[in-house]
């Protein structure tokens, strides 16, 4: 079979949609209220995510016939923790300032629940090249959320979109003013429960779901 077959396409088209892992799991939420505040930290997260899924995914699926299954948990972890810890060098060695606003949270990408879920529920039982386009596809499913939240948030809340001010001087003389209740990590998890709701009126099967 192809690896550019139509159902490995789905492997990255369904996860931008019905298979949403942010909108439809729930999961990633603690990155997503964390880093949205500026368009370039949550850009550069979404690499992050998907460098590491994508690979972890190659890896344990490459592994996968030689995992013992008591210890396979362990194994992934190990590997989602290497992978980790290259990027954050990378990211500390070329933007360090993004690495610098990112924090801790580029750590946590060990425990990030949409990496180990698709570790356990498709890595493991998937060839190496379905299982990369599968990291893929939830890496771009997660990281376009991420993206449309810092949009909203960076432009509201402080009148610019990756650092370059959109709202003119004249508008602020005027008397209008950056809103900066949407810099709190509330109003991130606010506009996710927007998006959760137009995908779900316009998609009444996910609503049963």
């Amino acid at each position: 079979m192809s690896i550019f077959s139509a159902n490995n396409m789905k492997l990255i088209t369904n996860p931008l949609g019905r298979q949403n892992p942010i909108t439809l799991q729930v999961l990633g939420i603690c990155s997503a209220l964390a880093v949205t505040s500026k368009v370039k930290p949550a850009f550069v997260m979404t690499l992050s995510v998907m460098a590491v899924l994508a690979f972890a995914n190659v890896i344990v699926s490459l592994l996968r016939n030689t995992i013992p299954s008591r210890i396979r948990i362990i194994v992934q972890l190990v590997v989602v923790a290497s992978l980790v810890i290259l990027v954050d060098q990378v990211l500390k060695a070329y933007v360090y300032d993004v690495s610098k606003q990112l924090s801790v949270f580029v750590g946590l990408i060990i425990t990030n629940c949409i990496i180990m879920g698709r570790l356990e529920a498709f890595a493991l039982g998937n060839k190496p090249g379905p299982a990369f386009l599968d990291g893929i596809g939830n890496a771009l499913g997660y990281g376009w959320i991420l993206i449309v939240v810092a949009i909203v948030r960076e432009f509201f809340g402080s009148g610019s979109l990756w650092g370059y001010k959109l709202i003119p001087e004249s508008f602020y003389e005027a008397g209008y003013m950056d809103n900066g209740l949407m810099i709190l990590p509330p109003m991130a998890l606010f506009i996710v429960g927007i998006i959760i709701w137009v995908q779900r009126t316009k998609d009444k099967e996910l609503i049963e779901e």
